[in-house]
């Protein structure tokens, strides 16, 4: 019963780290990474300058999605707040 216990507090532990090891990314990956968050930062700080330029909410939000097609999980570029 003792060992049984013991796998079963060590399987979670296993189990992450056979996960972290799984998505380490090459250098490769990490660049893509990179070029993926400066182009999605790219897109917020023209979304903010369209808002700033006194474009209307609903039309600097097709312009962010535009941006973002194919680049950020979900219609929000990889970010959502609160209107």
């Amino acid at each position: 019963m003792k060992k049984l216990l013991t796998a079963l507090a060590l399987a979670p532990m296993l189990l992450a780290g056979a996960l972290a090891h799984a998505q380490a990314h090459n250098d490769k990956d990490t660049k893509e990474d990179i070029a993926r968050h400066r182009a999605m930062a790219a897109a917020h700080e023209a979304a903010a300058k369209c808002l700033e330029s006194g474009k209307g909410h609903d039309q600097c939000q097709k312009d962010l999605q535009a941006a973002c097609k194919n680049l950020a999980i979900g219609k929000y570029c990889g970010m959502k707040h609160a209107h």
